[in-house]
């Protein structure tokens, strides 16, 4: 359940922080007080959109910050599922919005709004002021039906999904022999001549790297060949050397006559002994230096061949052998083409026996639920204040079958003796309509592992005896669940256990939306201010003191008072 709520610079609220408790919590206030932007700011904590906008006039971020108790096994287990540990039961929420970007955390640990909106369904069930019209929709009164029959459904519908998905791809099998025999000929003709390629070209794994490895050791030392070749062209004989050779024999014959020139003689001889030095020992180098242009042409080859076939077949020879072996399979159904697509459509028959099957076991029961359920639900009707309702859930077949099964759900209902039943959309009022969700979500509470749930203005337009018999139903929910509740209605807001007020002030010329749990004289001042509007007498003052104690009474009669 939720134990505390604290919201800052949110829209007109400067700072609040409110304490929950278990049962039923009501929030009231005047129109434009901010209820809505109270328990808005909850849908923000779950990870809701959240805009800049929304930070109020002055503050440069806003914060809300939601803790939840958790004390149900199989919610705990469920946000173990899913990464989430919830140290001694309790998860922090938190959203911040700052320079435009939304920061959320749990439990201290950064995530994302979709990690908050992925376990608030586990968290709390939250009941907008509209929601109550996704009742209209078929697909939601399927929903509603499948959830009440949760304990029995729940296994056909995992093997009706199951043969679904095993229908479908047999299906898509079938569907992949529907080949005209032209197409099928030019299918074969490519798949035969890649085959071809790539066998003939036998690539191994790995193969490819040790290539480029001598690859490149081979192309080194044709380099280093070619170098040294050149070097010997223009240091050996009839190069440099004989150059030299020459140079020493013409200094000799004059150095005779200056023996200033002795020196430069003798540095002439060293210079070509060295020179001979370095050529003898650069000829045995190249004597013993092999490479083979061939050996290195073929390793080139050998390469490109199998860089084109990664370039067509895989990123790697690994990709294309794989590629190879399914090539291989696609070729082997096309050549056993017609004898594959007889057992094709032999293995899609029983896959479509197999769906149908389990969804006719879905809707028997589907049906043996309705029935429950249609009896739970004009006993809670009647319990609102439908004194003389018919309700029929009609089962019709949809044209094709989906993974829930064939069937279309229509919640029928008649308010008046005498009328026949009708689909809900041809029928019912906005407040019969929220009567009706609230009749629904009592008999769901008692399934739903969630423990807290929160309406938002679920009375919207509803008065009198029926006001009151929603107060009672709410009150009856809260036995087994956390319930918070926004409402108008003054005998709704006596059943609180806990009544907080919502009050917008005006401090510095600024609005501020307060709000703070009322004591139990506080309350009956917020009940007579519901009854009395503009003024408020001590009559009205009276009456509501009266309802709360007749609230008081009923819950303790019920044994659901806090």
């Amino acid at each position: 359940m939720i134990t505390n709520l604290h919201v800052k610079n949110l829209a007109l609220i400067d700072e609040a922080d409110v304490s929950f408790r278990p049962g039923l919590n009501i929030l009231t206030g005047e129109t434009g007080a901010g209820k809505s932007i109270l328990l808005g700011s909850i849908n923000l904590a779950l990870g809701q959109k959240m805009t800049s906008d929304m930070i109020r006039s002055g503050a440069d971020h806003a914060l809300v910050e939601l803790v939840f108790e958790i004390g149900n096994p199989e919610i705990l287990q469920k946000l173990r599922d899913l990464g989430v540990d919830a140290e001694d039961g309790l998860l922090i929420l938190s959203r911040k919005v700052q320079d435009g970007r939304s920061l959320c955390r749990l439990n201290g640990e950064t995530c994302t709004a979709a990690k908050l909106r992925e376990i608030s369904s586990l968290l709390l069930d939250i009941h907008g002021q509209h929601e109550h019209q996704s009742l209209l929709y078929p697909d939601r009164q399927k929903a509603i039906l499948d959830a009440y029959g949760k304990d029995r459904l729940e296994k056909p519908l995992a093997r009706m999904e199951d043969a679904w998905h095993r229908w479908k791809e047999a299906q898509k099998e079938l569907d992949a022999y529907a080949l005209d025999e032209r197409e099928r000929q030019r299918e074969l003709s490519l798949l035969e001549y890649e085959i071809k390629e790539i066998e003939e070209a036998a690539p191994c794994t790995g193969e490819d790297e040790e290539l480029e490895k001598e690859y490149r050791r081979m192309a080194n030392g044709r380099k280093i060949l070619e170098t040294l070749q050149q070097i010997h062209l223009l240091t050996g004989d009839h190069a440099a050397g004989d150059e030299v050779g020459r140079a020493v024999r013409e200094i000799s014959a004059v150095a005779e006559l200056d023996e200033k020139l002795g020196p430069l003689a003798e540095g002439l001889n060293d210079i070509d002994g060295l020179l001979s030095d370095f050529n003898r020992e650069l000829v045995s180098y190249l004597d013993s230096f092999t490479f083979s242009e061939e050996v290195f042409y073929q390793t080139e080859k050998r390469l490109d061949l199998l860089n084109n076939l990664k370039a067509r077949y895989g990123r790697t020879l690994e990709d294309v052998l794989q590629y190879l072996e399914e090539q291989k399979r696609k070729q082997e159904k096309y050549v056993r083409f017609e004898e594959g697509r007889r057992e094709a459509e032999e293995a899609c028959r029983k896959a479509q026996l197999e769906r149908d099957a389990a969804a006719e076991i879905l809707t028997g029961l589907r049906k043996e639920t309705a029935a429950a359920l249609t009896e739970k639900i004009v006993e809670g009707l009647q319990e609102l204040n439908f004194l003389a309702v018919d309700f029929e859930i009609r089962f019709d077949r949809s044209e094709q079958c989906h993974k829930d099964g064939w069937d279309e759900i229509t919640f029928l209902i008649s308010t008046n003796p005498g009328e026949p039943v009708r689909p809900l959309s041809r029928v019912v009022s906005g407040g019969e309509l929220s009567r009706i969700m609230l009749a629904i979500k009592t008999i769901l509470a008692d399934k739903d592992s969630t423990e807290t749930l929160l309406f938002d203005e679920i009375d919207t337009g509803v008065s009198g005896r029926t006001a009151q018999k929603v107060a009672e139903k709410m009150g009856q929910i809260s036995r087994t669940h956390q319930v918070l509740c926004v409402t108008h209605l003054a005998q709704l807001a006596a059943m609180a256990d806990h009544h907080f007020g919502i009050f917008k002030t005006v401090e510095n010329g600024a609005a501020q939306t307060q709000i703070g749990e009322l004591s139990r004289e506080e309350s009956v001042e917020e009940i007579a201010r519901i009854l009395g509007g503009a003024e408020v007498t001590e009559t009205v003052r009276n009456n509501a003191r009266e309802m709360k104690e007749l609230a008081c009474q009923h819950k303790a009669a019920a044994g659901t008072h806090k």
